[in-house]
């Protein structure tokens, strides 16, 4: 295994936090990082779009006091994994089911790791798209948590066959790579005031992801270039005409959700066997990064799942 760089001075995770460089089946690098002590079994963290493995530092403290080691992933494309693009500040991947080479990897070094079975998954945003794929494919997980999973984008209605339309053309005539519309190089929360932001209503939070990425901008990530935008409403149109997998899955979404579509969750859910959604009253979309008394019972009814389902 070789080392690859942690910052746990701004993870604010539990001690002995360690990260390795990972290789996949295609040839690139991605990042993985652990917490272990946990011993009833290991989350296997899939974060979301922009995110690294440092800002789930608070959150694997909450999971490993409550008996659960922590293994999160920069997905490629993003954190200090490789890039896609010359330009590091566009959010991009050649195939979304190139993600799942990630899976893959992330698994064996779990395994190699001899991190403590049985795994359970935790899929938030974009890793919640991941993260159904890879149940459908097999992914060795007792039990998942969804957390505002990414199962459809809000889009206008009058905009979504320009969303369509833009992104296919992008890529067809070469420009793909560029910004989709509306969104910047300059990651969000370092663009965006804390006042009516739309990932948490807890200014402690919002600071906590701030002071990260001034402290390793290196982390940082923009907007997502039309190429991945076409990609991605491509796998979401896949994704929802399957019948929900048979895994046991527990999924959270604020009442005040603003980036992925409320709709997708809640018609997934009605129609998962062995699902359960739970609304949270005024959280926005970083449900495991709200208020406190919103935390807790996050990561109180997420480990009560676990343990159910061990």
């Amino acid at each position: 295994m070789t080392p690859a760089p942690f910052y746990a001075e701004v993870a604010d995770g539990p001690e002995g936090g360690a990260a390795h460089w990972l290789t996949t089946s295609d040839g690139l690098r991605i990042r993985a990082g652990h917490w272990t002590g946990g011993t009833k079994g290991t989350i296997l963290l899939f974060p979301g779009r922009t995110e690294y493995v440092e800002k789930y530092g608070r959150a694997a403290t909450e999971f490993l006091t409550r008996g659960y080691s922590v293994l999160a992933v920069d997905w490629r494309g993003q954190g200090i994994a490789d890039r896609m693009l010359n330009d590091r500040a566009a959010g991009h991947v050649h195939h979304f089911p190139d993600y799942q080479k990630d899976v893959s990897a992330v698994l064996a070094h779990a395994r190699a790791l001899g991190l403590p079975e049985p795994y359970h998954l935790i899929g938030h945003s974009m890793g919640g798209c991941i993260g159904l794929r890879a149940l459908y494919e097999g992914l060795p997980v007792k039990s998942a948590m969804f957390s505002a999973p990414m199962w459809g984008i809000i889009i206008a209605p009058a905009l979504r066959p320009f969303a369509w339309m833009s992104s296919w053309t992008a890529r067809r005539v070469g420009q793909g790579h560029r910004l989709a519309p509306g969104t910047e190089p300059v990651t969000y929360v370092m663009s965006t005031p804390f006042d009516d932001n739309t990932l948490t209503t807890d200014r402690a939070m919002f600071d906590y992801m701030k002071a990260q990425l001034s402290a390793h901008p290196e982390l940082a990530l923009g907007g997502p270039s039309l190429h991945w935008l076409n990609e991605a409403l491509m796998e979401m149109r896949r994704l929802a005409a399957r019948p929900s997998p048979a895994t046991p899955a527990i999924t959270f979404l604020g009442s005040n959700e603003r980036i992925v579509e409320p709709s997708r969750i809640h018609d997934r859910m009605a129609d998962y066997p062995n699902g359960k959604l739970v609304m949270l009253d005024g959280a926005e979309h970083e449900v495991m990064m709200e208020t406190p008394a919103i935390r807790t019972r996050v990561f109180n009814e997420t480990t009560a799942w676990f343990d159910a389902h061990s």
